[in-house]
Formats: C-alpha cells, structure tokens, sequence
C-alpha cells in the first residue's frame, strides 16, 4: 500500500471535490424546481397533462443516468438544427450538458417523492383551510407545499445521496469532478487502490455530512 501517494493524492481529489459539489448542487436546485412542476401536473386530473407528467418521470427514471447523459451530450449534437441555435452556447459545453442531465434524472425522482408526499396529506387539512376563508392558492403555497417537503424529507435525502455517487458519471464527458482526477491519477501512477481508497473516503465524509443535515432538518421540522 503506497501511503506516500494517498497523501499526495488528497489535495488533489479535495480541489476536484469542489466541481462534484458545484454539479450536485446546481443539479438540485434545477431538479426540486423541475420535480415539483411535475409532481403538480401528476396531481392534475386532466389525463392528457397528468400523462404527460409520467411520461417524462417514467424514461428517466426508467433508463441508465449515463445513457441520459450520453444522449445529451454526444446525441444532441448531431443535430443540425441545435448546433446552428443559441443552445448550442449550452449543449456544447460537458459542464452544461452533466447538469442537465442530472437536473432531468433527479427531477423525475423528485416529482414521485413529491406526490407521494402530496397525496399522503388529509383532506382535512385542506378542508380546514378553506373553512377560514383562505384562497386554494395560499393553501396550496402555505399549507400544502411545506407539509409535502417535510413528508418527504426522508427519500429525498436517499435522492440527494444517489445523485452524489451519480456525479461520478460527469467524469464520462470529460470534467475532472472527483471520479475524473482520480482516474487521472490512477493513468499516471497505475496503483487504483491507493487512490480509489482515498476518493470513496471523500465520498462516504460527503455522504455522512448529507445524511446528518437531514436528519437534523427532520427533527428540527417534526411535529
């Protein structure tokens, strides 16, 4: 075991961390937005919208994250039409094209976490809302929504943890996220263990730190 190189790896893995946790967090941002725009029209009682929204969380959900992240990047590119359109500002960059993907993967996850959320609230609830005079917008922003985010506070912690180890895929298009450098390393000094060792260290302090935030936002957000 070669503990000179894991020492001399770390920095290097360290400042790769930083583009893992940039892909991540851009990543679930776009896709609890894109998940709750979903999750609402999986709600929606007019079949054609309600199809539609299970449409997209069932091939995204349905099909491998690196395929999703192949047809973006190297697919979408073989399209005339978007290479000579102001996307192509977008889809030409690995950086843009991994986000997407990422956003579009967990978003289908986050929109079936969400409506099991929202439908696991009672009727009475709402019932009681409206019983004071309050609007069924307000009781939906107000009431709804932060009854649906804490339900599902749990399995969206799983999702944040999965889309962590999924980063390691930016690696496939060419970004030097954590995955990237440390096979780089491996290239240059043929000793995977050794960095390996060190990198799914990071990765498991990472997972620990998610894992621990949750459960403090859920004890801080009980009933």
């Amino acid at each position: 075991m070669d503990f000179d190189l894991m020492i001399n790896s770390f920095p290097k893995l360290l400042n790769a961390t930083f583009i893992t946790l940039k892909l991540l967090s851009a990543s679930l941002i776009i896709g609890l937005f894109v998940g709750l725009i979903f999750a609402i029209l999986r709600l929606n009682k007019n079949i054609i919208v309600n199809r539609f929204a299970y449409g997209y969380s069932y091939i995204f959900r349905g099909t491998p994250l690196l395929v999703q992240i192949f047809i973006i990047y190297f697919g979408l590119g073989q399209i005339e039409y978007l290479r000579t359109s102001f996307l192509w500002v977008i889809l030409k960059e690995p950086y843009w094209c991994a986000i997407i993907a990422f956003a579009l993967n967990t978003g289908a996850y986050t929109s079936e976490i969400l409506r099991s959320a929202f439908q696991t609230i009672k009727p009475g609830i709402v019932e009681a809302g409206k019983s004071l005079g309050i609007s069924n917008k307000i009781i939906f922003y107000k009431i709804q929504i932060p009854i649906a985010i804490r339900q599902s506070l749990p399995a969206y912690g799983n999702e944040i943890i999965l889309m962590l180890k999924g980063t390691s895929l930016a690696s496939t298009v060419t970004l030097m996220d954590l995955t990237g450098v440390a096979k780089y390393i491996i290239s240059t000094t043929f000793k995977p263990i050794e960095v390996f060792i060190v990198a799914g260290g990071i990765y498991l302090f990472l997972t620990f730190l998610i894992h621990n935030l949750i459960k403090f936002l859920e004890r801080k957000y009980s009933y």
